[in-house]
């Protein structure tokens, strides 16, 4: 088993309506523990991460410039991250179709964690 890291990514627009009331985050909430709860139940779900505040900085180049937001160029923003484990990108990419954010037409980013041998 190797490690991914899931990034879900989404637009402001859609945050908001996911989130925007008590009742659409309860309900976006309920679908978001199922999911992560069946991947759980797989063996897969190594952390269940931390969601994300909206705004940030970012600091670029050798210069070490210092922008507002990790999104002033792109609409939609990095909302959180979770941490499994998968037999390969294929089955982590599966386990991440069941995200309750591509219902909202937002997006989650599968990357594999690099391997690095201890020291």
């Amino acid at each position: 088993m190797s490690e991914y890291v899931l990034l879900y990514r989404s637009t402001a627009e859609a945050h908001h309506a996911a989130m925007g009331t008590p009742e659409s985050m309860e309900k976006s909430l309920v679908k978001w523990r199922a999911w992560m709860a069946d991947i759980s139940a797989k063996g897969c779900l190594k952390s269940v991460g931390l969601p994300l505040e909206r705004g940030g900085n970012v600091v670029v180049g050798r210069q070490k410039i210092v922008t507002d937001g990790p999104f002033t160029e792109t609409k939609e923003v990095v909302g959180g991250f979770s941490l499994i484990e998968a037999r390969d990108l294929s089955h982590a990419v599966q386990l991440a179709s069941g995200c309750p954010i591509l219902e909202r037409g937002g997006s989650v980013e599968v990357r594999p964690v690099l391997a690095v041998p201890a020291a």
